[in-house]
């Protein structure tokens, strides 16, 4: 099945996050009722080389993206980019402070269930694919 994704950053985030959780899709139409969400938390990438500044996150994202689009279930992801270097190494980052979220490191790959976490993988098993295929598997 394709991916279905949205893109969001500080500045457009709770708009983003509220069509991903109200079941839209990137054109608008509601989504199926068995649709699986996840959320990734990424470095932002530099424009010039399309590079993450973020060495585990450019470890990670190939490998997470060819988990998900090769899973058959119905799948939906919104990546959040959070910021530069700098931005994220603020200790008061939005994300790290979120309740829901309580991000500690990138990238982070989150399950949403249900309007609240149902399973993570953070910064250093994010890359696993024996750890995304169990995270898909969840239930």
């Amino acid at each position: 099945m394709p991916l279905k994704t949205f893109d969001a950053d500080l500045s457009n985030f709770d708009q983003v996050f509220g069509r991903f959780t109200k079941s839209e899709t990137t054109e608008g139409s509601p989504s199926e009722p068995d649709q699986l969400k996840f959320l990734l938390f990424l470095a932002d990438k530099d424009p010039s080389t399309n590079r993450s500044w973020c060495p585990d996150c450019n470890v990670a994202e190939p490998i997470i993206y060819e988990k998900l689009e090769a899973s058959k279930s119905n799948l939906v992801l919104l990546r959040a980019y959070v910021g530069d270097r700098p931005t994220w190494r603020n200790p008061s980052h939005p994300w790290r402070v979120d309740p829901r979220f309580k991000l500690k490191g990138v990238p982070t790959l989150i399950r949403w269930e249900n309007e609240a976490v149902a399973g993570r993988l953070e910064d250093y098993e994010a890359h696993i694919g024996e750890k995304i295929d169990s995270i898909l598997a969840s239930n």
